[in-house]
């Protein structure tokens, strides 16, 4: 049995730094969320691909505590960043976060993948980590509307276990119509795709 005082330490926010893109952020998380304690290798292989410019206005699909949609934000200062989640805790920690690193030009939300976000919102840059567990019917649903949601000549960046891979590869060639792998690591492959126009 647990006593009290590891109880409390359980409670308690993990607090760390960390540096994307030679960056610094810091990073309020809580047990339950995807990789509480430090930045996964997913993350960081995606987050070192992405091609964002100042103007952007992005969207961070399946957020967590936050970190791919707080690095557009800072890449894309003068454009808008929205994140969602289903989850209320990260999409809490996610707007928490983006005050603790001073970025105003972002902000989370409670979503289903878009179902909940503006339907008259355009999106230059769609990036996701996007967790296996949600299943084929859910990651379909999910590029379907990426591609109705992105401004022409919109890009799209994402990361998946290598178990996905051709999953992603077949799908991005049947939905946008193009599909490039930018990098494969051990267990993690980041694919890019973009809309025409």
């Amino acid at each position: 049995m647990l006593d009290r005082e590891t109880l409390e330490k359980y409670r308690r926010d993990i607090v760390f730094d960390a540096r994307l893109r030679d960056l610094p952020f810091v990073f309020h998380t809580t047990w339950g969320l995807f990789s509480p304690r430090d930045i996964d290798e997913g993350t960081r292989l995606l987050v070192d691909r992405l091609g964002i410019e100042a103007t952007d206005n992005c969207f961070d699909l399946g957020c967590g505590y936050g970190p791919i949609g707080l690095l557009m934000a800072r890449l894309a200062p003068q454009g808008q960043t929205l994140m969602v989640d289903k989850d209320f805790i990260a999409v809490d920690y996610s707007n928490g976060n983006a005050e603790r690193n001073g970025l105003d030009n972002v902000r989370a939300k409670l979503s289903n993948g878009f179902d909940q976000a503006d339907p008259n919102l355009r999106f230059d840059v769609i990036a996701s980590n996007i967790p296996a567990k949600v299943g084929k019917e859910m990651l379909s649903l999910y590029l379907h509307d990426a591609l109705a949601r992105m401004n022409p000549g919109g890009r799209l960046y994402l990361v998946t276990i290598n178990g996905l891979r051709q999953f992603m590869k077949r799908n991005l060639n049947e939905v946008f119509g193009n599909y490039k792998k930018l990098k494969q690591g051990k267990a993690y492959t980041v694919a890019f795709a973009q809309k025409e126009g």
